[in-house]
């Protein structure tokens, strides 16, 4: 989709020609009224009184005001009044009508609300008007059809509602560029067969609820280049006599309508067809409309410049035509979710320009054809969900560019081929569910490359567990469950520091957890339940700060399970079938009495005596390390930010020894959270402040150095309320550490997901009008930190985790410790060429929050932020986490919400905590507000990062968006952006 590429016709600062009779000058009086016209418009808009209308009135000369521009007459009538994205509130007022001399108007990206005036009619000189991105509702006035100089008219991004006004295209000969994009517009597309457009060239009626058929008159405008109308209710048969007559078409955008194809719905060759006079057709999506009928034969006979095709989420029959292979410069094509049957034709391999193949979830047959290696730029392959038999082939060593391989449910048999470890770019290999047998090749194992996940579950492969496994050290998610797995669990398992999901289940592994794996920082699920596993569970997941799912059932694991730590949080069930297990958690056997009661009299002694050690070892270390520093700056240390005297004036002095004392030697009791770099540790200062204190861990050396280096470069260069605030640094030869205010809410994602059993403050605890608010300040902050902070700054590992809860749930950002200073002044801490990775050399970010270009070797950007962000706005909104679509289907998140969306928002909220606390707000706004939240999550998640819009334009929807929930919050319903077939649909169970 290429909606934000759109080439905009650019608005002329006083060069268009306007024909007017020459006059020496202006009668005063005519200037006059355009200077009252323009108070009129004054006096109905809200702004900040420094802000781009304070010149406005404070001189007579109103051509030099902000925005405006004269020529005509003797140089005093306003041409031109240009306002884009200024802050602005309020009506427009219909003063404006009397500008007769203006040409263009432009109001965009502000927060105007009401209707337009039907009085802009009256400007008969206007080339451009455009009021996109705003409030605005109610109906398009018809007046603005009889424009007749109009060229470029866009209203899109605002609640206009009732049917598109007939005049557009009949009357508005000249218009070249139309967009009412992303409204609630319905009825048809009023294009008559007696009405011309001849210079039209961009039509774009996307995600609005059109109905009827496509206009058989759109052949009357020869000049199309772009039609968008997917996300409507459009019906009818797919056209075979329109198409054909725009030779210029280039983008033909249908997807998610109620189309059908010709003869009841059985043959799209008629529609195809048409398509071959369009020579410079470049993309071509067709997608969710349940289109029935056979792949026409000659579908490779298409036009040469087509590079997209896009046919997913149909009812499309018959095999795959040999002839598609025609299509030699496709670099995209989607036939997935449909009922294609036969096999994949070799053919295919002809497409030497194919990056993405995704032919998932059909009926497809037979072996995969080893020609599919024959395509050097294929860098993703989707087979899945169909019923390829055979081997896998051993050719897929040849595609060099391979990041993603996804062959899971399918009937393939046979070993996986060790070549398979050649594809040294992988980042993601899934072969579940099928017949696979043999080991697991050293080869694949040792693939360091995978970045997001390696899933071989649900196969019959056998043998030990490769010691290879432990060189994928930047592998988030690793899936070997329900296999005939045997041996033990290798220690070395536990060099994989980035996994954040481990299962190896369903095996026949034996022996004891390994405390290294156990104790992997990351970690957040561990299932290791069905095997024959024995002796205790490991201590080290007693402590683990990141375990949050784990299941340990069916082993023959012994001792006591603690009624303290993360295993106390699990149910009963994460232990069901280990006869040997006692302890405190509810449905397991409690410990015996007589041994209780012989260990009782030790355990109070024992942790006294290793908690007055540490408090010892911690006081002497202290002691040592101020001692120490003192000698080299021959005065006791202190702690500063920045090291400079004037933070004594914003951050107070801390010695090491009063931040060993506040959070008693960094015991493990005081532990609150571990980070990419190290530990947090709760404490309080001497004059009763709560802080949370992040240690860095030594054992990085130089690198943490680095990092904490680059955390205090960001921090101390930034100040928003919607960022962590530093209290103060403190640095010595071997302790880094950040004292920052304790947040009581913790982090966001521990909000969202609490520990089992846990029902205070869960995700089913956030009312809507929260959600509103974290998000809203989490756009707060990003878009200080890529547009207006003094350093640009790339933060590369935005999740909800990083996203800290004051009292009052205020969100703030926290976790600087990977990003990048993209701009500004030099530092050593600037290096916008160096991928995102933290000091082990890992891609930072949980599955399914990372940008999709980082897995691809992509450099950070503010766009891979953008696609963070996205993420976590559609996970608030639906209650679905990333990795639970990733793993049990296989699917991104935005891919799962757009299969569904906008047909079927209540299959998307249908997980959605927040719904039962929803009636508390008006049904009707919030309804408008999830539908807006939706559709901004979808865009900024977007796979191209072209395709997505900056922070501050994302911030500047949300504040609108807030601002209008707020005003329309008590109404009845009537500020409704689009209605439901099923009207309560977003809030009923």
């Amino acid at each position: 989709m290429a909606k934000f590429l759109i080439p905009i016709i650019i608005f002329h600062v006083g060069l268009l020609p306007i024909a007017v009779a020459a006059a020496a000058a202006a009668p005063p009086a005519v200037a006059d009224d355009d200077r009252s016209a323009l108070l009129a418009f004054r006096s109905n808009v809200s702004a900040d009184p420094g802000g781009a209308l304070a010149d406005w009135g404070r001189s007579p000369e109103f051509c030099n005001w902000t925005g405006v521009m004269c020529g005509g007459p003797g140089r005093r009538r306003v041409t031109q009044l240009v306002l884009s994205g200024k802050g602005l509130s309020g009506v427009i007022s219909p003063e404006l009508g009397r500008l007769s001399f203006v040409t263009v108007l432009d109001l965009s990206s502000n927060a105007f609300a009401g209707a337009i005036p039907p009085e802009l009619g009256a400007l008969s000189m206007l080339t451009q008007l455009s009021l996109t991105n705003n409030l605005l509702e109610g109906a398009i006035p018809a007046g603005l059809g009889f424009l007749q100089r109009l060229y470029y008219l866009d209203l899109s991004g605002n609640r206009l509602s009732g049917g598109i006004p007939e005049t557009l295209f009949c009357n508005c000969s000249a218009l070249q560029y139309l967009d009412l994009a992303n409204n609630s517009l319905t009825g048809d597309i009023p294009y008559a067969d007696e009405c011309r457009l001849p210079s039209l060239r961009y039509l774009l009626l996307w995600s609005n609820d059109l109905s009827s058929a496509i206009p058989p008159a759109l052949a009357n405008s020869p000049m199309l280049e772009w039609i968008d109308f997917e996300s409507n209710y459009l019906s009818g048969k797919l056209p075979s006599q329109v198409f054909d007559r725009l030779p210029r078409l280039q983008y033909l955008y249908l997807s998610y309508n109620n189309l059908s194809s010709h003869d009841s719905n059985t043959d799209l060759d008629p529609f195809f067809r048409s398509l071959r006079n369009c020579t410079h057709l470049q993309e071509l999506e067709l997608a969710g409309n349940d289109l029935g009928g056979r792949l026409p034969p000659f579908i490779g006979e298409l036009p040469r410049a087509l590079r997209q095709l896009h046919l997913e989420d149909n009812a499309i029959s018959g095999s795959i035509p040999p002839n598609i292979s025609g299509l030699v410069n496709l670099t995209y094509l989607n036939l997935s979710n449909n009922l294609l049957n036969g096999s994949i034709p070799p053919d295919i391999s002809h497409m030497r320009r194919l990056e993405r193949l995704y032919l998932s979830n059909n009926l497809l047959s037979g072996e995969i054809p080893k020609s599919i290696g024959e395509i050097p730029h294929l860098g993703l392959v989707d087979f899945s969900g169909n019923r390829l038999a055979g081997a896998i082939p051993d050719t897929f060593s040849n595609l060099t560019q391979l990041r993603r391989l996804m062959l899971h449910h399918n009937q393939l048999s046979g070993a996986i081929p060790p070549s398979l470890g050649d594809c040294l770019n992988l980042e993601i290999l899934d072969l579940s569910y099928n017949g696979l047998q043999g080991p697991i090749p050293a080869y694949v194992a040792a693939l360091s490359s995978l970045k997001l996940y390696l899933n071989l579950s649900n196969n019959h492969l056998e043998g030990p567990l490769p010691l290879e496994l432990s060189k994928m050290d930047m592998i988030l998610a690793l899936d070997l469950s329900a296999n005939k797995l045997a041996g033990t669990i290798p220690s070395q398992l536990g060099s994989c520091v980035a996994l954040e999901y481990l299962n190896l289940s369903g095996n026949a592994l034996r022996g004891a957890l390994p405390a290294s794996v156990a104790a992997l920082p990351f970690l957040q699920a561990l299932d290791v339940s069905r095997n024959a596993l024995s002796g205790p569970l490991p201590v080290s997941l007693q402590v683990s700060t990141s375990l949050r799912e784990g299941n340990f059932s069916y082993n023959n694991f012994s001792g006591v399970v603690p009624h303290a730590g993360v295993l106390a949080n699990l149910s009963a069930s994460a232990f069901r079938g280990n006869p040997g297990l006692c302890g405190y958690v509810p449905g397991i056997a409690m410990c015996e009495p007589e041994r209780a009661r012989r260990r009782r009299p030790l355990v109070p002694a024992i942790v006294g005596i290793v908690l007055a050690v540490s408090l010892m070892l911690s006081a002497v270390g202290c002691r040592s390390m101020v001692t120490a520093r003192a000698k080299r700056l021959g005065s006791q240390s202190v702690c500063l930010v920045d090291g400079e005297e004037q933070a004594d004036r914003e951050h107070p002095r801390i010695s090491y020894r009063e931040l060993c004392e506040a959070t008693g030697g960094f015991v493990q009791e005081g532990l609150i959270g571990a980070g990419s770099f190290g530990r947090v540790y709760e404490g309080t200062l001497r004059d009763g402040a709560r802080v949370a204190v992040k240690v860095l861990d030594p054992k990085g050396g130089g690198e943490v150095s680095g990092s904490f280096k680059r955390e205090c470069e960001v921090l101390k260069r930034t100040r928003h309320k919607n960022l962590v605030r530093v209290i103060t640094t403190c640095s010595t030869a071997s302790f880094n550490a950040l004292v920052l205010p304790l947040m009581p809410k913790g982090s966001l994602d521990g909000l969202l997901y609490p520990p089992h059993g846990d029902n205070d403050g869960g995700g089913g605890g956030l009312d809507f009008a929260q959600i509103m608010g974290i998000v809203s300040d989490i756009a707060e902050g990003m878009a200080y930190l890529h547009h207006y902070a003094p350093v640009r700054v790339v933060h590369c590992d935005l999740k909800p985790s990083n996203v800290l809860l004051d009292e009052g749930m205020r969100a703030v950002i926290s976790d600087f410790g990977i990003a990048r200073l993209v701009a500004g002044e030099a530092s050593s801490a600037s290096d916008e060429s160096a991928p995102c990775n933290s000091i082990t050399g890992l891609l930072q970010g949980s599955v399914g929050y990372i940008a999709p270009e980082y897995g691809l070797g992509g450099h950070p950007s503010t766009q891979g932020d953008v696609y963070s962000f996205g993420v976590m706005l559609l996970e608030l909104v639906t209650g679905k986490r990333p990795t639970d679509v990733i793993f049990h289907e296989g699917l991104t998140l935005h891919d799962w919400v757009r299969r569904h969306y906008p047909h079927d928002v209540g299959a998307v909220l249908a997980h959605a905590p927040w719904r039962e606390r929803a009636l508390q707000s008006p049904a009707a706004a919030a309804e408008v507000a999830v539908v807006e939240l939706i559709e901004l999550g979808l865009v900024c998640t977007q796979h191209s990062p072209a395709l997505r819009p900056t922070m501050a334009d994302v911030c500047h929807e949300i504040t609108l968006l807030k601002e209008d929930l707020a005003r329309h919050g008590a109404a009845d319903g009537d500020g409704c952006r689009r209605s439901f077939s099923t009207k309560d649909s977003l809030f009923s169970n």
